[in-house]
């Protein structure tokens, strides 16, 4: 596994960002918006850590805004991963490729926990 990060879900996400930025300190990167303006993802980098951010698009709610960000070093190990978390969870997107050259899944598993399951095919 390369990293597990938590994965913040919000309104006005670039606030929120500016907030936890003015706070800690760090760096907000990788900012991608939609065409409507929102953010679709951001990265605040803090250390050797970071946390991802992303509008909510109006379907998350206060309590299932926090999910854990898997960062997966190959295919196989993506499928291991979302075979074993999809059973007896939710899932809320499917695995499959993207526009943004990665295997990507959003799931809730068995216990109420949110999992985002990325593996990036461009290196």
């Amino acid at each position: 596994m390369k990293s597990a990060s938590p994965y913040i879900f919000v309104d006005n996400c670039e606030e929120v960002m500016e907030f936890y930025q003015n706070l800690f300190g760090g760096e907000i990167t990788n900012v991608q918006k939609s065409d409507d303006g929102k953010c679709l993802h951001a990265e605040l980098h803090l250390g050797n850590s970071i946390i991802h951010f992303s509008d909510t698009f109006g379907n998350t709610h206060v309590g299932d805004n926090v999910r854990i960000s898997l960062e997966c070093e190959s295919e196989d190990e993506i499928r291991r991963v979302y075979d074993s978390l999809s059973q007896s969870g939710k899932i809320t997107f499917p695995l499959q490729e993207t526009f943004w050259g990665a295997i990507h899944a959003n799931l809730v598993d068995q216990f109420g926990i949110g999992w985002l399951l990325n593996f990036s095919k461009i290196k």
